[in-house]
């Protein structure tokens, strides 16, 4: 295995790789991913320093969670922390975050990953009237008691909803989208999280895979990929997709951005360098449908940090393209 530069996630006390595998296409929402395809991304992955897999209960119904489980059963020497999520497979509405489901929801997924406890459990996006309840904080903390859960985080899609995660003693890491065409969190959440101690996932690196430079405004995405049913909110938050930029928005910015990836590498490479390199994340989770993508974004922790004349570049065309064309409210 090549080693990898390792950050102490939050308040978990465990160390993970600052390049992590996010593992939602494993679970269907992108294509679909052959069983053998998917052991052979986790083992890539884990092959190129990888010490850190994020997923949930709702990829694929917990296809995804069983792909993970059954991979490390076979390497158990991989050393890798699985963080895993709930609650987006019951109905969102505050009533539902309670003791009982908690452990219900905990059950499944560690019957999925075939272990006892569980590394780190995070919200899965809930209402943002979770994030402000006492009641939710006590029933995470009786998990932990309970030795179902070594730690708990929170998973979220605003930036006010991330700073009062982070008030909370409790939550060990918040996971944000975060990215060269979001970069509002830069302002507070991550300031606030390295003053707390608590880790910071950057999910949506690439903005469902527009920064990677390959898209055209005349791409098509299979009709059961998220990326063509859920553009406008259809099905979830209209942020997981594209990071809630219009498409054709996207697709220009990216043309632009793909300029500034330094020789030898690609923008894909060039976005999750620049999330690496940003004060207070700790680890950033591409996805990967292939073998040759699970090591291109793993390669990303070597290059050398990004200049300040890419950096600036970067703000300005955020300023430029995607400001006004990303909702208030992100």
């Amino acid at each position: 295995m090549i080693p990898m530069e390792q950050r102490e996630l939050g308040r978990t006390g465990r160390d993970v790789s600052v390049a992590g595998q996010g593992t939602w296409q494993l679970g269907g929402d992108w294509g679909e991913v052959r069983e053998a395809d998917a052991f052979g991304v986790l083992d890539a992955a884990v092959g190129a320093g990888v010490t850190f897999f994020d997923t949930a209960d709702v990829y694929g119904d917990g296809r995804s969670e069983q792909l993970i489980g059954r991979y490390l059963k076979e390497r158990p020497d991989a050393g890798v922390l699985v963080a895993t999520k709930m609650g987006r497979r019951a109905d969102q509405v505050p009533e539902n975050y309670v003791l009982d489901n908690f452990r219900a929801w905990n059950d499944r997924s560690r019957a999925n990953l075939g272990v006892d406890t569980l590394d780190l459990v995070q919200l899965h996006c809930p209402p943002t009237a979770v994030f402000s309840s006492d009641e939710v904080y006590d029933a995470l903390d009786t998990l932990v008691a309970e030795q179902r859960i070594a730690a708990y985080g929170v998973s979220v899609e605003t930036c006010a909803e991330a700073l009062t995660a982070i008030a909370r003693p409790g939550v060990a890491s918040v996971q944000i989208i975060l990215n060269p065409f979001r970069l509002k969190p830069l302002d507070e959440v991550l300031p606030a999280a390295r003053a707390a101690g608590v880790g910071i996932i950057a999910r949506v690196p690439l903005a469902s895979g527009l920064l990677s430079g390959k898209y055209t405004a005349d791409t098509v995405f299979a009709p059961e990929d998220h990326r063509t049913y859920n553009r406008h909110g259809e099905a979830f938050d209209q942020g997981e997709t594209f990071s809630g930029i219009d498409y054709g928005t996207g697709v220009a910015a990216a043309a632009e951005f793909a300029g500034f990836a330094p020789e030898g590498a690609t923008p894909a490479q060039t976005a999750l360098r620049w999330i690496i390199q940003q004060p207070g994340v700790t680890s950033v989770i591409p996805g990967a449908r292939s073998v040759e993508q699970a090591r291109a974004n793993a390669a990303a922790a070597a290059l050398a940090p990004l200049p300040q004349s890419t950096l600036d570049a970067v703000r300005d065309l955020y300023d430029r393209r995607i400001r006004a064309a990303v909702h208030d409210r992100w």
